[in-house]
Protein backbone atom coordinates (compact mmCIF):
# COMPACT_ATOMS: atom_id res chain seq x y z
CA UNK A 1 0.00 0.00 0.00
CA UNK A 2 1.42 3.38 -1.06
CA UNK A 3 0.66 6.83 0.32
CA UNK A 4 -0.21 8.06 -3.16
CA UNK A 5 -2.88 5.39 -3.44
CA UNK A 6 -4.40 6.66 -0.20
CA UNK A 7 -4.39 10.20 -1.55
CA UNK A 8 -6.22 9.05 -4.66
CA UNK A 9 -8.83 7.22 -2.56
CA UNK A 10 -9.43 10.35 -0.47
CA UNK A 11 -9.74 12.48 -3.60
CA UNK A 12 -12.34 10.15 -5.11
CA UNK A 13 -14.24 10.00 -1.81
CA UNK A 14 -14.33 13.79 -1.59
CA UNK A 15 -15.21 14.44 -5.22
CA UNK A 16 -17.47 11.40 -5.76
CA UNK A 17 -16.15 11.41 -9.29
CA UNK A 18 -13.00 9.88 -10.78
CA UNK A 19 -12.52 12.62 -13.38
CA UNK A 20 -12.68 15.45 -10.84
CA UNK A 21 -10.50 13.45 -8.45
CA UNK A 22 -7.86 13.09 -11.17
CA UNK A 23 -7.92 16.83 -11.87
CA UNK A 24 -7.62 17.56 -8.16
CA UNK A 25 -4.71 15.12 -7.88
CA UNK A 26 -2.95 16.47 -11.01
CA UNK A 27 -2.88 13.05 -12.66
CA UNK A 28 -4.57 11.48 -15.68
CA UNK A 29 -7.75 9.61 -14.83
CA UNK A 30 -6.51 6.26 -16.14
CA UNK A 31 -3.54 6.33 -13.75
CA UNK A 32 -5.72 7.28 -10.78
CA UNK A 33 -8.29 4.58 -11.59
CA UNK A 34 -5.53 1.98 -11.98
CA UNK A 35 -4.03 2.84 -8.58
CA UNK A 36 -7.41 2.70 -6.84
CA UNK A 37 -8.18 -0.67 -8.40
CA UNK A 38 -4.72 -1.94 -7.45
CA UNK A 39 -5.33 -0.95 -3.84
CA UNK A 40 -8.74 -2.62 -3.85
CA UNK A 41 -7.12 -5.78 -5.21
CA UNK A 42 -4.46 -5.65 -2.49
CA UNK A 43 -7.07 -5.19 0.24
CA UNK A 44 -9.44 -7.74 -1.20
CA UNK A 45 -12.44 -5.40 -0.90
CA UNK A 46 -14.17 -2.88 -3.14
CA UNK A 47 -13.86 0.66 -1.79
CA UNK A 48 -16.17 2.32 -4.30
CA UNK A 49 -19.38 1.36 -6.04
CA UNK A 50 -19.24 3.02 -9.42
CA UNK A 51 -21.20 3.36 -12.62
CA UNK A 52 -20.62 5.66 -15.56
CA UNK A 53 -22.57 8.39 -13.76
CA UNK A 54 -22.20 7.73 -10.07
CA UNK A 55 -19.49 6.93 -7.51
CA UNK A 56 -20.20 6.08 -3.87
CA UNK A 57 -18.23 4.63 -0.99
CA UNK A 58 -19.03 1.05 -0.12
CA UNK A 59 -19.32 0.03 3.53
CA UNK A 60 -15.73 -1.18 3.31
CA UNK A 61 -14.69 2.16 1.81
CA UNK A 62 -16.44 4.12 4.56
CA UNK A 63 -14.67 1.99 7.18
CA UNK A 64 -11.32 2.40 5.43
CA UNK A 65 -11.49 6.19 4.99
CA UNK A 66 -10.86 7.48 8.57
CA UNK A 67 -7.71 5.39 9.03
CA UNK A 68 -6.49 6.33 5.55
CA UNK A 69 -6.93 10.00 6.34
CA UNK A 70 -5.17 9.59 9.68
CA UNK A 71 -2.28 7.82 7.97
CA UNK A 72 -1.84 10.63 5.47
CA UNK A 73 -2.10 13.29 8.17
CA UNK A 74 0.60 11.48 10.16
CA UNK A 75 2.83 11.22 7.09
CA UNK A 76 2.38 14.89 6.25
CA UNK A 77 3.08 15.79 9.87
CA UNK A 78 6.28 13.71 9.88
CA UNK A 79 7.50 15.45 6.74
CA UNK A 80 6.64 18.90 8.11
CA UNK A 81 8.42 18.25 11.41
CA UNK A 82 11.50 16.88 9.69
CA UNK A 83 11.71 19.89 7.38
CA UNK A 84 11.06 22.32 10.24
CA UNK A 85 14.38 21.38 11.82
CA UNK A 86 16.03 23.31 9.01
CA UNK A 87 13.90 26.37 9.79
CA UNK A 88 11.79 25.95 6.63
CA UNK A 89 8.21 25.29 7.79
CA UNK A 90 5.92 23.32 5.52
CA UNK A 91 2.60 21.54 5.82
CA UNK A 92 -0.84 22.94 6.55
CA UNK A 93 -2.27 25.42 9.03
CA UNK A 94 -6.05 25.49 9.54
CA UNK A 95 -7.47 28.27 11.70
CA UNK A 96 -10.99 28.49 13.12
CA UNK A 97 -12.51 31.84 14.10
CA UNK A 98 -15.84 32.64 15.74
CA UNK A 99 -17.91 35.40 14.04
CA UNK A 100 -17.61 37.62 17.13
CA UNK A 101 -13.85 37.63 17.61
CA UNK A 102 -12.77 40.99 19.08
CA UNK A 103 -9.39 40.57 20.74
CA UNK A 104 -7.05 39.54 17.93
CA UNK A 105 -6.56 40.50 14.30
CA UNK A 106 -6.40 37.07 12.70
CA UNK A 107 -5.96 38.28 9.13
CA UNK A 108 -3.06 40.55 10.06
CA UNK A 109 -1.39 37.69 11.95
CA UNK A 110 -1.88 35.36 8.98
CA UNK A 111 -0.27 37.95 6.72
CA UNK A 112 2.80 38.14 8.97
CA UNK A 113 2.93 34.34 9.22
CA UNK A 114 2.64 33.84 5.46
CA UNK A 115 5.48 36.25 4.75
CA UNK A 116 7.67 34.41 7.26
CA UNK A 117 6.61 30.89 6.18
CA UNK A 118 5.42 31.00 2.56
CA UNK A 119 5.56 27.23 2.12
CA UNK A 120 2.83 26.55 4.69
CA UNK A 121 -0.64 26.05 3.19
CA UNK A 122 -3.08 28.24 5.15
CA UNK A 123 -6.81 27.73 5.62
CA UNK A 124 -9.34 29.80 7.55
CA UNK A 125 -12.92 28.95 8.49
CA UNK A 126 -15.60 30.57 10.64
CA UNK A 127 -17.98 28.61 12.82
CA UNK A 128 -18.90 27.61 16.33
CA UNK A 129 -16.63 27.18 19.33
CA UNK A 130 -17.72 23.65 20.21
CA UNK A 131 -17.14 22.44 16.67
CA UNK A 132 -13.67 23.97 16.75
CA UNK A 133 -12.80 22.26 20.03
CA UNK A 134 -13.84 18.91 18.55
CA UNK A 135 -11.84 19.56 15.39
CA UNK A 136 -8.70 20.42 17.37
CA UNK A 137 -9.06 17.29 19.49
CA UNK A 138 -9.38 15.20 16.32
CA UNK A 139 -6.33 16.90 14.71
CA UNK A 140 -8.57 18.35 11.99
CA UNK A 141 -7.77 21.95 13.02
CA UNK A 142 -4.64 23.59 14.37
CA UNK A 143 -5.64 26.80 16.16
CA UNK A 144 -8.97 28.47 16.95
CA UNK A 145 -10.37 31.54 18.64
CA UNK A 146 -13.30 30.57 20.85
CA UNK A 147 -15.99 32.49 22.67
CA UNK A 148 -17.62 30.62 25.56
CA UNK A 149 -19.66 31.40 28.66
CA UNK A 150 -17.45 31.82 31.71
CA UNK A 151 -19.11 28.76 33.31
CA UNK A 152 -18.15 26.38 30.47
CA UNK A 153 -14.40 26.48 29.73
CA UNK A 154 -13.14 24.27 26.88
CA UNK A 155 -11.73 20.86 27.74
CA UNK A 156 -9.33 18.54 25.96
CA UNK A 157 -7.39 21.35 24.28
CA UNK A 158 -4.68 23.78 25.33
CA UNK A 159 -6.03 27.29 25.89
CA UNK A 160 -5.00 30.82 26.67
CA UNK A 161 -7.51 33.42 27.86
CA UNK A 162 -7.57 36.46 25.61
CA UNK A 163 -10.28 38.50 27.33
CA UNK A 164 -13.28 38.53 29.70
CA UNK A 165 -16.14 40.55 28.21
CA UNK A 166 -19.56 41.54 29.54
CA UNK A 167 -22.19 41.59 26.82
CA UNK A 168 -23.98 44.84 26.03
CA UNK A 169 -27.39 45.62 24.55
CA UNK A 170 -27.13 46.69 20.91
CA UNK A 171 -30.10 48.63 19.56
CA UNK A 172 -31.20 51.07 16.93
CA UNK A 173 -30.96 54.78 17.86
CA UNK A 174 -34.74 54.80 17.37
CA UNK A 175 -35.31 52.21 20.10
CA UNK A 176 -37.14 53.45 23.19
CA UNK A 177 -34.21 52.41 25.44
CA UNK A 178 -31.42 53.70 23.22
CA UNK A 179 -30.81 56.82 25.30
CA UNK A 180 -30.28 54.93 28.54
CA UNK A 181 -26.75 54.93 30.00
CA UNK A 182 -27.14 51.53 31.64
CA UNK A 183 -29.70 48.73 31.57
CA UNK A 184 -30.62 45.63 33.54
CA UNK A 185 -31.89 42.33 32.18
CA UNK A 186 -35.32 43.15 33.57
CA UNK A 187 -35.44 46.23 31.33
CA UNK A 188 -34.93 44.02 28.27
CA UNK A 189 -37.12 41.02 29.07
CA UNK A 190 -40.06 42.27 27.01
CA UNK A 191 -37.98 43.10 23.94
CA UNK A 192 -37.70 41.09 20.72
CA UNK A 193 -34.19 39.68 20.29
CA UNK A 194 -31.92 38.51 17.53
CA UNK A 195 -29.36 35.97 18.67
CA UNK A 196 -27.28 33.00 17.61
CA UNK A 197 -29.03 29.65 17.08
CA UNK A 198 -30.39 27.88 20.16
CA UNK A 199 -27.91 25.69 22.07
CA UNK A 200 -24.89 27.41 20.51
CA UNK A 201 -22.27 28.81 22.93
CA UNK A 202 -22.90 32.31 21.61
CA UNK A 203 -26.56 32.01 22.58
CA UNK A 204 -26.36 29.97 25.78
CA UNK A 205 -24.66 32.67 27.85
CA UNK A 206 -27.58 35.05 27.30
CA UNK A 207 -30.23 32.35 27.78
CA UNK A 208 -28.62 31.33 31.07
CA UNK A 209 -28.48 34.90 32.31
CA UNK A 210 -32.19 35.48 31.72
CA UNK A 211 -33.10 32.11 33.24
CA UNK A 212 -30.96 32.78 36.32
CA UNK A 213 -32.74 36.12 36.74
CA UNK A 214 -36.14 34.40 36.55
CA UNK A 215 -36.94 36.11 33.25
CA UNK A 216 -38.12 34.91 29.86
CA UNK A 217 -37.36 36.60 26.57
CA UNK A 218 -38.41 36.23 22.93
CA UNK A 219 -35.77 35.43 20.32
CA UNK A 220 -37.53 35.93 16.99
CA UNK A 221 -34.42 35.81 14.80
CA UNK A 222 -31.86 32.98 14.94
CA UNK A 223 -28.83 33.82 12.77
CA UNK A 224 -25.13 32.94 12.61
CA UNK A 225 -23.95 36.08 10.82
CA UNK A 226 -23.23 39.10 12.99
CA UNK A 227 -23.69 41.31 9.92
CA UNK A 228 -27.26 40.05 9.49
CA UNK A 229 -27.79 40.40 13.22
CA UNK A 230 -26.71 44.04 13.18
CA UNK A 231 -28.75 44.73 10.03
CA UNK A 232 -31.88 43.57 11.87
CA UNK A 233 -30.98 45.78 14.83
CA UNK A 234 -30.41 48.71 12.47
CA UNK A 235 -33.96 48.28 11.17
CA UNK A 236 -35.22 48.38 14.77
CA UNK A 237 -36.62 44.87 14.38
CA UNK A 238 -34.74 43.44 17.33
CA UNK A 239 -32.22 43.98 20.13
CA UNK A 240 -28.96 42.03 20.27
CA UNK A 241 -26.62 41.15 23.13
CA UNK A 242 -23.01 41.19 21.96
CA UNK A 243 -19.51 42.03 23.10
CA UNK A 244 -19.04 45.76 22.53
CA UNK A 245 -16.06 45.26 20.22
CA UNK A 246 -18.22 43.42 17.70
CA UNK A 247 -20.12 46.60 16.79
CA UNK A 248 -18.21 48.98 14.52
CA UNK A 249 -18.64 52.67 15.22
CA UNK A 250 -19.59 53.21 11.59
CA UNK A 251 -22.80 51.25 12.17
CA UNK A 252 -24.29 54.11 14.17
CA UNK A 253 -25.98 51.72 16.59
CA UNK A 254 -26.35 52.33 20.30
CA UNK A 255 -24.36 50.01 22.59
CA UNK A 256 -25.65 50.15 26.16
CA UNK A 257 -23.96 48.35 29.11
CA UNK A 258 -26.05 45.78 31.00
CA UNK A 259 -25.25 45.88 34.71
CA UNK A 260 -26.23 42.26 35.34
CA UNK A 261 -25.54 41.03 31.82
CA UNK A 262 -23.77 37.77 30.97
CA UNK A 263 -20.04 37.52 30.48
CA UNK A 264 -18.08 35.48 27.99
CA UNK A 265 -14.42 34.51 27.73
CA UNK A 266 -12.54 34.64 24.48
CA UNK A 267 -9.91 31.89 24.24
CA UNK A 268 -7.05 30.96 21.99
CA UNK A 269 -7.07 27.16 21.61
CA UNK A 270 -4.73 24.59 20.10
CA UNK A 271 -3.82 20.92 20.46
CA UNK A 272 -2.84 19.89 23.96
CA UNK A 273 -1.42 16.63 22.66
CA UNK A 274 0.96 17.37 19.82
CA UNK A 275 0.69 20.78 18.12
CA UNK A 276 2.34 21.03 14.73
CA UNK A 277 5.38 23.24 14.15
CA UNK A 278 3.23 25.49 11.98
CA UNK A 279 0.65 25.84 14.76
CA UNK A 280 3.29 26.75 17.33
CA UNK A 281 4.86 29.27 14.95
CA UNK A 282 1.47 30.85 14.27
CA UNK A 283 0.73 31.12 17.99
CA UNK A 284 4.01 33.02 18.41
CA UNK A 285 3.06 35.38 15.57
CA UNK A 286 -0.43 35.90 16.98
CA UNK A 287 0.89 36.76 20.42
CA UNK A 288 3.50 39.11 18.97
CA UNK A 289 1.03 40.97 16.76
CA UNK A 290 -1.50 41.21 19.60
CA UNK A 291 1.13 42.55 21.98
CA UNK A 292 2.05 45.18 19.45
CA UNK A 293 -1.50 46.55 19.15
Amino acid sequence: MELQQLRYVLAVAEERNFTRAAVKSHVVQSALSHQVKALEHELGVQLFARTSRRVELTDAGAAFLPAARATLDAADRAIAEAVSTSGDLRGRLLIGVIPTVTTVDITAALGVFHRAHPNVEIGLTTGGSLDFVTAIRESAMDVAVLGLPDATPPTGVATEILAHERLCAVMSPEHRLASRRRLHLNDLAAETFVDFPASSPGRSQSDRAFTAAGLRRTVAFDVMSTDVMLDLVDQNLAVAMLAPGVVADSRGLNVVPIADGPTRIEYLAWSAFNPSPAALAFLDVLRATSAGD
